[in-house]
């Protein structure tokens, strides 16, 4: 990024300095202290080291639970997984996303990402997901033969219910 990114920073007729790349500061108070910021910050790292890998050279796509449905690309050469994250369980609209991103033609690995609930297993596959990565914290509350006992997705929604009742 910076000078080879396209910002202009290279010109240096610029008024002010500009480099085309984003920085966030984060003041470790409003945190809990350096402790609790670098507990985090690893908690991150160890998370993003913990993903299952895809091959050398294969592209990821990360879609935050905030981006607009349009915003999504129409082209996936190259993609081998994309990953939707979840800021909680509650919130819904990642589901909304894959399918925007099924409907856009991506027929790769997708997975859900964030703290979603056993409960939530069948919409997403419904949705398009093919996996879910979860917190080890919510793991240990909800082990894998909860999960497992949804893996039955295509038999647990009410249209299959009602189907087996006409």
């Amino acid at each position: 990024a910076g000078a080879l990114g396209g910002s202009g920073a290279n010109k240096g007729e610029m008024g002010i300095f500009h480099n085309g790349m984003l920085s966030i500061y984060l003041n470790p108070s409003f945190f809990g202290g350096d402790d609790a910021t670098f507990d985090e910050a690893q908690a991150y790292v160890d998370w993003i080291r913990a993903s299952q890998p895809v091959d050398d050279g294969a592209a990821v796509l990360d879609i935050a639970h905030d981006t607009r449905p349009e915003a999504i690309p129409g082209d996936f050469t190259g993609v081998a997984l994309v990953r939707i994250a979840f800021p909680n369980c509650s919130d819904g609209r990642g589901f909304t996303l894959a399918r925007h991103v099924r409907a856009k033609g991506y027929g790769g690995r997708m997975r859900a990402t964030g703290p979603l609930i056993a409960d939530q297993y069948a919409m997403a596959r419904r949705s398009g997901f093919d996996e879910v990565e979860i917190p080890d914290e919510l793991a240990a509350r909800q082990p894998a033969d909860q999960w497992a006992f949804r893996s039955d997705w295509q038999n647990l929604d009410y249209q299959a219910r009602l189907k087996s009742h006409a």
